[in-house]
């Protein structure tokens, strides 16, 4: 389905017009839409938070799920939310980061929730949020899901100068240091690409292999993971502001208990693994200089993007993010 803009501004009028009396309301009504296609593994926690939200908020606010990619390429949403033609989006920095793109950070933590949140890394990344975008960062979905590096074949060791893996600008640098040749392919597209061989493997999280029906053509995945998968809630600073403080307060309570309880990717990560292995993808563990080598590159230069974009907000984000 081809987005067109104008179509969608006038189907979204209504709603939009009508959040300048959201204050008074008892009860007000968003609109979203997720980045993440319905039914997969990152869109499931954003059902599951808004789900909360509507069983807890009854009286207070509601969200109305519009859609998925289908309704809005996921490119376009940071840019929906900036002009307020949606209220909130289940998206992730990685597909705004031509606005915000210290928001790239958020990828490279080691920290929970919670601390970001204690230590002023969350408040951080809202300010530039808000400064760049008109963006409001409610908070995080997904913890605890690293990135891996799945292979089409079983390799007699690893040289990963001999690899073309499919990437994401959000690791191509890292991949570059390694000596990995990053290809830039659309995800409906590896499949394909797997198959015919023009890429060795490809970069994707713990979680979603299946979704995608991957494993049809993948024989290994290389461990250590590396960075972190970050999906959250986005709101459009002019939705937000129109939201009494009690709607406000509700959602960010929400949003917190949320997060308390990211043990819960542990768990899917271990399911996941073990899937994979029932299902005859092998793991293969790096070891002595080389691990030391690929996790000393994931830190370092994960950092570049961020840096090079914005050295005194980068260099902050650091000290805030990284233990």
């Amino acid at each position: 389905m081809t987005f067109n803009a104008k179509t969608f501004v006038f189907a979204t009028t209504v709603a939009i017009s009508g959040l300048g009396s959201m204050a008074q309301a008892e009860e007000v009504v968003l609109r979203a839409v997720s980045a993440f296609q319905l039914g997969t593994v990152f869109y499931d926690p954003f059902e599951s938070f808004v789900e909360r939200v509507n069983e807890n908020g009854k009286g207070i606010v509601q969200i109305d799920v519009i859609g998925g990619p289908e309704a809005m390429p996921p490119f376009e949403v940071g840019n929906a939310l900036r002009g307020g033609i949606i209220d909130l989006a289940n998206t992730t920095a990685v597909y705004h980061a031509n606005l915000v793109p210290e928001g790239m950070a958020m990828t490279l933590t080691n920290m929970s929730m919670d601390e970001l949140r204690e230590n002023g890394g969350y408040d951080l990344l809202d300010q530039l949020h808000r400064e760049k975008a008109k963006i409001h960062w409610l908070g995080r979905l997904t913890q605890n899901i690293q990135y891996y590096i799945y292979l089409s074949e079983l390799p007699d060791g690893v040289d990963f100068d001999a690899l073309k893996v499919r990437s994401a600008p959000v690791y191509q640098s890292f991949f570059s240091a390694l000596g990995i040749t990053p290809v830039q392919t659309a995800p409906g597209e590896v499949f394909t690409a797997l198959e015919r061989g023009t890429i060795d493997g490809y970069a994707w999280p713990s979680l979603g292999v299946f979704d995608l029906g991957w494993q049809e053509k993948t024989a290994a995945r290389i461990e250590p993971g590396f960075n972190q998968v970050e999906t959250g809630v986005y709101f459009s600073d002019a939705s937000w502001n129109e939201l009494s403080q009690e709607q406000q307060d509700f959602l960010t309570e929400q949003m917190i208990a949320f997060e308390g309880e990211a043990d819960r990717y542990n768990a899917l990560a271990d399911a996941e693994f073990a899937h994979q292995a029932e299902y005859g993808i092998t793991t293969i563990q790096l070891e002595g200089e080389q691990l030391d080598t690929f996790v000393k590159m994931s830190n370092e230069e994960g950092w570049k993007p961020v840096m090079a974009a914005s050295p005194d907000a980068g260099g902050r984000l650091r000290d805030l993010l990284v233990k």
